[in-house]
């Protein structure tokens, strides 16, 4: 799939430049608030232009905010590659989290050109370019990076100027987005269903779970295992590869024989539970195992939430839909991290598993709510 390949190439570059990020900051001795602003810096913007993004493919077509985006994507990936000061990088982050917001407008080309039923598989088939980026871009940047500190950054750009000319000479337009499609009535109407809004809280509290995991697990695997660098990578490895065999491989058969409310929900739940029982680890084998059910949960849940909220939005504000959908992550990905190192301090190195596996069940108990609301009377028609 075209869409596949773009997101996967242009997601390359993102993982080329996030494991750098830290190292090239510490240059410029940023204070910890200006640390924390610039590794935020990037949700923040995806938060605030995901919507915006969304709205105007729903508007002017889904392959044009996709060629703007990915040209600021080259942009922003250029400025950190010749970053001389914090606030280039700042820059950088900024441009890049604003173009960012793209994933939202891949998501909705995906609902676009797929039929209802094969929709989970479409999604999973996004979530796994997002799997497979994160694992060849760190491995990207480790072997540029030997060539100079502007490198990875130019490697990063050339990822998306690929994906650019192939969302330029090789995507077509969905039938189903443009302006002659395009509502006008917004996010507002379209949130008038129920079950959007308790599907954006559902993924907001999800991601706010896996991020305040996740921004602390390298600490965890550190302090309570003795870890080393290598060791922690190669866990991080282990992880995506899980997440991109569930959502590559068996996200269609699953959502088949389930449907995405059932694969939603049971997802949620195994996310909690992997988070519950990750304090309980003691050794690397038994971590790996707990890893199992987590990983399980990340792949099932992720696509199978973004299928059914884009099956309950109506196709003239599905990218709007989806874009604040998006935001919710970005949100999720901005607060997650404050809590999980005010949790690891506070609380140990299992305070962020702990909360976080309480978070997660509460996003499932609403997950039920949200799947077995009834639609509005007057639904957004299609």
């Amino acid at each position: 799939m075209t869409i596949f390949a773009i997101v996967f190439i242009d997601l390359l570059g993102f993982g080329i430049v996030i494991p750098l990020l830290p190292l090239y900051a510490e240059r410029y001795h940023p204070s910890a608030l200006e640390f924390g602003l610039l590794l935020s810096s990037f949700s923040a913007m995806q938060f605030l232009f995901a919507p915006v993004l969304g709205r105007l493919s729903d508007r002017f077509g889904r392959k044009p905010v996709l060629l703007v985006s990915l040209a600021g994507s080259v942009a922003g990936y250029v400025l950190f590659a010749f970053a001389g000061s914090l606030a280039a990088l700042f820059a950088a982050r900024i441009i890049d989290g604003i173009s960012g917001g793209n994933i939202s407008t891949a998501q909705a080309y995906v609902a676009d050109v797929t039929k209802p039923e094969d929709r989970a598989k479409g999604m999973g088939v996004v979530g796994a370019a997002f799997g497979l980026g994160f694992i060849f871009g760190p491995a990207i940047a480790g072997v540029t990076v030997l060539w100079g500190p502007a490198a990875p950054g130019l490697a990063a750009a050339a990822m998306s100027a690929c994906a650019l000319l192939a969302t330029a000479f090789f995507l077509e337009e969905p039938e189903h987005s443009g302006p002659a499609r395009a509502s006008r009535r917004g996010m507002f109407q379209a949130v008038r269903d129920r079950r959007i809004l308790l599907v954006l809280v559902v993924f907001f509290l999800v991601t706010f779970a896996l991020s305040n995991f996740e921004a602390t697990f390298s600490q965890f695997l550190h302090d309570r295992m003795g870890a080393t660098p290598t060791a922690v990578a190669l866990f991080f490895v282990y992880v995506g590869v899980l997440i991109s065999l569930v959502q590559g491989g068996a996200i269609r058969p699953l959502s088949k024989r389930f449907g995405e409310p059932v694969l939603a929900v049971a997802g949620i739940l195994f996310v909690a539970l992997g988070l519950f029982l990750m304090p309980l680890a003691v050794t690397g084998g038994a971590l790996r195992l707990v890893l199992i059910p987590l990983t399980l949960g990340i792949g099932a849940a992720n696509p199978a939430l973004s299928s059914f909220v884009s099956k309950i939005s109506g196709s003239r504000e599905r990218g709007t839909v989806l874009g604040a959908y998006q935001s919710m992550s970005s949100l999720g990905r901005i607060l997650g991290p404050l809590w999980g190192e005010y949790a690891y301090f506070r609380l140990g190195p299992t305070g962020p598993q702990w909360t976080g596996a309480v978070v997660a069940a509460s996003a499932g108990a609403l997950a039920v709510w949200a799947v077995s609301a009834r639609p509005p009377a007057n639904p957004v028609s299609d």
